[in-house]
């Protein structure tokens, strides 16, 4: 689904802009220095298409060429994946060895059958009121998704307390659908609660645990070579300064009308409990929201997975009757949250299904692209680690193809030092 409001705009923008650090670093190995650089392959899916819009399936490896930042890479791992299945598969060969340069360990093989989709359920931002919508999602996950042969895994981020890892059996999506509960936060939980230093603290609390292991998730899948990967994201979105009209003024009910005081010096001094000086700590709430949407961009576009994002809600009209906000301030706290999961799914390659009630074609889209696809890998030849954002080009030797890929890839921040 591709965006159509400016704000979104802004959203893709901002993400683009935040970069992860340069590499670099100095250690000693008997007496002499040395840079440490990381080897890694990278690794791209790539989907062709003909005029008709059908997959070609033909194609060689000597029929592609790459080129990171204008340069051409040499392909040292080819596969074509068609109706899930895989073929043509070439293993990378070593990583090159530069003088100084340390490598990592060689990883063990994966498995090459089949496809991989992980179901991230993020039950702290999912009503419950939609908990049997989710349920039915499930089903229809199982129904029209999952197939034979394909491994899964699922996470909540809840109470639901769901974890599972990598596993053939679909029987264990018919148990987490059990299990699963909505646990979101109501409005009037949001706007009833007194507002911190940095705005509401359990609305931050509750995006960063989201956040958070959802780069967990995507670490492991890191792990996880020579099959296209798919993050199946199930969430409401995010807004970490949601209802701030309603929110200040509850504040000035709460603490009384707006007076000054005067300091020692004669000057007028704000109030310290002025609503509106407890509001200015929550100013770089859209900076935050940005950064953390771009460090899970970033890992999922280095680990070749994408995100799919899915809001069960369907059509949102307006709050609950029960709920006391503003009509308005509500639409535009779901029009944020659904910006956050378009921008998790276009920064990656995926496609975010929002104002929808019904999921099936979601799903069956889902299935093809993750079906039919070429993954290609390389090693780097770009000597500068403090090159961060690479930009991948793509050809093909077929007139008249349409060749889909990521356009860049970031290199992976330095750890920290223990």
């Amino acid at each position: 689904m591709q965006p159509t409001s400016r704000y979104l705009a802004r959203w893709a923008v901002a993400a683009l802009a935040l970069a992860p650090l340069p590499l670099g670093g100095q250690q000693k190995d008997q007496g002499k220095p040395h840079f440490t650089s990381r080897v890694e392959l990278v690794t791209t899916d790539v989907v062709v298409r003909d005029k008709n819009n059908q997959f070609l399936s033909d194609l060689k490896i000597d029929d592609f060429e790459v080129l990171e930042d204008g340069v051409p890479q040499k392909l040292v791992s080819f596969s074509m994946t068609h109706g899930g299945r895989t073929y043509n598969i070439s293993a990378p060969a070593a990583a090159p060895v530069a003088e100084g340069i340390l490598l990592p360990p060689p990883r063990p093989p994966a498995d090459e059958t089949g496809r991989v989709f992980f179901i991230f359920v993020d039950d702290q931002h999912l009503n419950f009121r939609d908990t049997g919508r989710v349920r039915s999602l499930f089903k229809q996950i199982s129904d029209e998704l999952i197939h034979q042969g394909d491994m899964f895994g699922i996470v909540s981020t809840g109470p639901s307390s769901i974890a599972i890892n990598l596993t053939y059996d679909r029987r264990r999506l018919t148990e987490a659908a059990e299990k699963f509960s909505g646990n979101a936060q109501t409005s009037n939980d949001i706007v009833d609660v007194p507002t911190g230093s940095q705005g509401p603290p359990e609305v931050r609390h509750r995006a960063h645990v989201a956040f958070s292991t959802a780069r967990d998730v995507i670490s492991q899948l890191e792990q996880i070579h020579d099959r296209r990967k798919a993050l199946i994201y199930i969430s409401n979105g995010y807004d970490l300064d949601p209802y701030a009209k309603t929110r200040a003024k509850n504040e000035i009910e709460r603490y009384g009308s707006l007076r000054d005081s005067v300091d020692n010096n004669g000057e007028n001094s704000p109030d310290p409990n002025d609503p509106a000086l407890r509001q200015q700590g929550n100013e770089f709430a859209f900076a935050d929201l940005i950064s953390d949407l771009a460090d899970v961009t970033r890992a999922a576009v280095r680990a070749s997975t994408t995100i799919y994002t899915i809001d069960p809600r369907g059509l949102v009209a307006g709050p609950d009757l029960d709920e006391k906000v503003d009509r308005m301030e509500f639409l535009d706290l779901v029009r944020n949250q659904q910006d956050t999961l378009r921008v998790l799914a276009d920064l990656t390659g995926g496609l975010a299904a929002v104002n929808q009630n019904d999921l099936t074609k979601t799903l069956k889209r889902i299935d093809q692209e993750t079906s039919d696809y070429y993954l290609l890998g390389y090693y780097s030849t770009n000597p500068d680690p403090t090159k961060k954002r690479r930009s991948i080009e793509i050809k093909v030797n077929r007139p008249g193809a349409t060749v889909w890929h990521r356009p860049s890839y970031t290199l992976r921040a330095p750890e920290a030092k223990r």
